[in-house]
């Protein structure tokens, strides 16, 4: 196994490379920009520079990856394509590239509440709409796949257990991003996480289970 971190330089996918570091999996990090990447990323990380939305950078990336794990995101901008352009057509194209490359599967970090509409995120230029569109388009090409829609994203990290949902059970809750890692990272090996959508917050009242056992549940 081999796995390839797009948004790799991003809060979500640097956690997500430090996990697979330390559980000794062989990956690769995919990133837009060399230098950022260099001063975020642990030592001795292999890293190569691509985008997302320049399709013709992907499958140098992807050559012997099994497995790719996508944390890329739209920045708040100013730029009412932003999420269009990087959480779907971005994704959209990683699908196709991953397709191509015979990737063995495909985990996408998204978001909760995507399938709310009027949800107040989707202010900021669509954001949760577009991010449903890639999910849509990942369950349609055919991979095996894996969604997680972490609830509000947590730099810090805290103790409490990891709750995990089928879609649209969980409307409200955060999560630490090094949870977010960790459950991507477990999906990789559990064929309990495979073709499904998994909610996920953390609780300090929830009992703490396997991840194994949550994802069965779903």
């Amino acid at each position: 196994m081999k796995v390839l971190v797009v948004g790799a330089a991003g809060q979500t996918g640097r956690r997500v490379v430090t996990a697979l570091k330390e559980r000794g999996i062989p990956h690769r990090a995919l990133v837009r920009n060399l230098e950022s990447a260099e001063g975020v990323l642990p030592p001795d990380t292999e890293i190569v520079v691509g985008d997302v939305l320049q399709p013709e950078t992907l499958k140098a990336a992807l050559a012997d990856c099994t497995r790719l794990i996508c944390a890329t995101g739209a920045r708040p901008s100013l730029d009412p394509t932003g999420p269009l352009k990087v959480d779907y057509l971005g994704t959209r194209s990683l699908v196709k590239a991953a397709k191509e490359q015979g990737v063995e599967q495909f985990v996408l970090v998204s978001s909760l509440c995507v399938s709310r509409f009027f949800h107040p995120l989707n202010l900021f230029w669509l954001v949760l709409y577009w991010k449903q569109r890639a999910e849509a388009y990942l369950q349609e090409s055919g991979l095996t796949y894996t969604i997680v829609r972490p609830g509000g994203l947590k730099n810090e990290d805290n103790d409490w257990p990891v709750v995990v949902e089928g879609p649209d059970r969980l409307f409200e809750g955060g999560i630490p991003r090094t949870k977010v890692a960790r459950v991507c990272v477990e999906a990789l090996f559990d064929p309990g996480a495979r073709d499904k959508i998994l909610e996920i917050v953390s609780r300090a009242d929830a009992p703490n289970r396997p991840l194994g056992e949550l994802f069965a549940q779903v």
